[in-house]
């Protein structure tokens, strides 16, 4: 069989405790059903940055792009707050991103049944939510040029981000919505604000083009960005897929992370054009939350977002639906046998801590492939 190669790139705070955890679960399928996943590992974020004085190694970028999916954990943390701009911890992340052209990051917003009571809404307004946001990655305000400080004299200074689309880079972000809407409820909503952004407007006019072009049997809403947030709150399983810019998709897909109860729940993958000749894309794989740092160290983390962003790693990279489809009925089992880790805790569970969370959802996911 051929090897399947992983970059693991655990980062600060509780990045490693929770890669530790996919650390194990990859070792117990290499072990039980002889997968042939080979792992390397590397420095990204702030640990990075005292190793090297970058956020992420040159060295450990050309791991990045010779590996068939790279595993992210988590960057920062308040011991960096000091550091140069260009050499952040997120700077790392932004990189991977830009070098690898990761230009579509799917983030899907789940409740799972025994946690619909978690969630900061009502239980009937998210159980069975089932939401994936297809954010733009690579374009738009994060990356457009000019972006500076000018010291206008007198004290005052002006502060500048550029919000840049080119039609390109709506139409593939487009393809992959309603591509992935195909294998959902086929509906898609693209969010923007063509009512006060020009790149809104081109945004909304590509994106029906694209529909009428090759996607017409998919059913195609359009609403405002912030129209659109407050729908995530009001009524979210009115949405199957929303495809938005890098902004709005930065901001959208935390509102609709809090609604699952916790950010410690939610996995996502960011991917690049399929290669032309193999068909692979690149890949990197995350999870929601952040480094957490002031849990860092004490084993109470809660590693289902990085576990559950391995199975969309078996699921979009290795073409292993069945894996990836065992691995979820795996986490949601475990929950609904009453374990929780400290940040979705209710009364009546049974709180557990980051390693014991990984076990049961390994041994859950064994026992489910037996």
């Amino acid at each position: 069989m051929a090897s399947r190669k992983l970059l693991l790139l655990p980062g600060d705070g509780i990045g490693p405790e929770a890669m530790a955890e996919v650390r194990k679960l990859i070792a117990a399928i290499n072990e039980n059903f002889g997968s042939g996943f080979e792992t390397e590992e590397g420095l990204v974020g702030g640990s990075a940055y005292d190793a090297h004085g970058a956020a992420i190694s040159d060295a450990d970028m050309t791991k990045a792009m010779a590996a068939d999916a790279v595993l992210f954990g988590a960057v920062g943390g308040p011991k960096w707050d000091a550091v140069p701009y260009d050499v952040r911890p997120e700077a790392g992340l932004l990189r991977l991103r830009k070098d690898m052209q990761l230009f579509a990051n799917l983030r899907p917003a789940i409740c799972y049944p025994a946690l619909a009571a978690s969630s900061s809404l009502k239980p009937e307004v998210v159980e069975g939510l089932d939401i994936l946001i297809v954010r733009e990655l690579t374009g738009g305000v994060y990356f457009g040029e000019p972006k500076e400080i000018i010291d206008l004299g007198n004290g005052q200074k002006r502060g500048i981000d550029t919000q840049v689309y080119d039609t390109f880079e709506i139409e593939r972000i487009a393809g992959v919505a309603f591509e992935l809407a195909r294998t959902r409820q086929n509906r898609v909503t693209s969010m923007e604000k063509r009512n006060v952004m020009k790149s809104g407007v081109l945004w909304n006019e590509v994106v029906t083009q694209a529909h009428k072009a090759k996607y017409s049997d998919v059913k195609l809403d359009h609403m405002l960005a912030d129209a659109g947030g407050m729908q995530l709150v009001r009524w979210p399983k009115q949405f199957d897929v929303i495809v938005t810019d890098n902004l709005f998709g930065d901001m959208l897909s935390d509102v609709a992370a809090m609604l699952t109860g916790s950010l410690g729940m939610l996995p996502s993958a960011s991917l690049g054009a399929p290669d032309a000749i193999t068909g692979k894309r690149k890949a990197l794989y995350e999870p929601v939350h952040g480094s957490a740092p002031d849990i860092a160290g004490q084993g109470i983390a809660n590693p289902i977002a990085m576990i559950a962003s391995f199975a969309m790693c078996l699921r979009y990279s290795f073409n292993m639906a069945a894996e990836a489809d065992r691995l979820e009925a795996a986490i949601s089992a475990v929950l609904n046998e009453g374990l929780r880790t400290k940040d979705i805790l209710s009364a009546g569970m049974t709180e557990v801590g980051t390693a014991q969370m990984g076990d049961a959802i390994i041994s859950k996911f064994l026992a489910l492939s037996a």
